[in-house]
């Protein structure tokens, strides 16, 4: 066989083998794509995104679209091709696989996380919108999870009310945490409690929970290295609402949603419209203040959004930055700190007056 033709052959097999090791080896590395935007006004899977009923509502019109990322499972393993091809294309985005999924956290896990994130941004979208038009909401501190194995499992269950610890009332969260953690390990602490399956019956009856209880519970160490007291319960806030607010939308999770279900919900329940027929899209946590919070893949739901036919980007002012360093042609991103500053811009998007928008820089 002429060399040049031994040759020709050796670097074609070389490279086939290159290109075979390429497909079936793995990477440690996940990849983030723009995922699908939803029309908080509209519909999906044939029904309502937002479901009111005992409040009188009124008719809107354009978009205010939630964006969302699309992320590879867990269990997927990713081979050389398919990371280059992410790294060379402009809408994808590659990053370590413990980005997404750190400390070998599985898949179930994440989807959990996600929905209990999901879960809690609807609530506080709720809460915002409603404070947001002066509507009276009622918040209780409750018990939001028991840990597993630890001195409150069966004393203390999720959805019980706490109404004081330790005689002294409670009327946030934190305070919980503060009281007990005043104590030394192996010391108890007297909780006063609604039990939650009383606090349901009262919210379905449209009354305030009574009929409290004190439930004794001996602290424990620390599990993080430390000497504080802990009882092993997360403490969190329920609501009564004055009238029936239902959000429903599949396969979504975490909690980046909550801004645009807070604007949807506002637009829905006061009269005119927010958005005058604009396309608008936008991502953001938010808290029962209305205060926007930052979120992560910002640069694919910019994508995501243009490619929907957003034509305005409500932006979290924490992500302002990345997001104007790359913004998609046809894409005005509009910067937002609060829910006060989302409404008052989708007046300004309204009325034209496009000129005054807080605008996103890299600066």
């Amino acid at each position: 066989m002429p060399r040049r033709t031994a040759t020709m052959l050796a670097s074609t097999l070389v490279l086939i083998a290159l290109l075979c090791a390429g497909v079936f080896i793995p990477v440690p590395y996940a990849e983030m794509s723009p995922g699908p935007t939803v029309n908080t006004l509209g519909d999906a899977n044939g029904e309502p995104v937002l479901h009111i009923e005992g409040r009188k509502t009124y008719p809107t019109s354009g978009h205010l679209n939630m964006t969302t990322v699309r992320v590879t499972g867990a269990d997927y393993k990713m081979n050389v091709v398919e990371a280059v091809y992410g790294w060379l294309s402009h809408d994808n985005i590659v990053v370590p696989h413990n980005t997404l999924y750190p400390d070998g956290k599985t898949e179930e896990q994440s989807t959990q996380e996600n929905a209990e994130e999901f879960s809690q941004s609807q609530e506080s979208a709720k809460v915002a919108a409603l404070k947001e038009e002066n509507i009276p909401v009622t918040s209780r501190v409750v018990v939001a999870a028991v840990v597993k194995d630890s001195p409150s499992e069966g004393a203390l269950h999720a959805g019980d009310v706490i109404k004081a610890v330790d005689g002294k009332a409670v009327v946030a969260p934190p305070d919980v945490a503060e009281i007990v953690t005043k104590h030394k390990p192996g010391e108890d602490v007297v909780f006063t409690i609604v039990p939650a399956k009383v606090a349901e019956a009262a919210e379905k009856a449209g009354k305030e929970p009574e009929g409290s209880e004190k439930v004794t519970v001996r602290t424990v160490k620390s599990d993080e290295g430390d000497d504080r007291a802990i009882v092993g319960i997360q403490a969190g806030t329920d609501h009564t609402f004055p009238f029936e607010i239902d959000i429903k939308l599949a396969d979504v999770g975490g909690p980046s949603a909550g801004l645009m279900f807070a604007l949807g919900i506002v637009d829905k329940i006061t009269p005119g419209d927010l958005t005058g027929g604009k396309f608008v899209a936008g991502t953001g946590t938010i808290d029962d203040n209305g205060k926007v919070g930052p979120i992560g893949g910002i640069g694919m739901k910019l994508v995501g959004a243009r490619d929907a036919g957003a034509r305005y980007f409500l932006t979290p002012d924490e992500n302002c930055a990345a997001a104007a360093s790359d913004i998609p042609d046809g894409l005005t991103l509009v910067r937002v700190k609060n829910i006060k500053d989302a409404t008052a811009s989708l007046e300004k998007i309204k009325g034209g007056d496009t000129a005054g928008l807080p605008s996103c820089s890299t600066g």
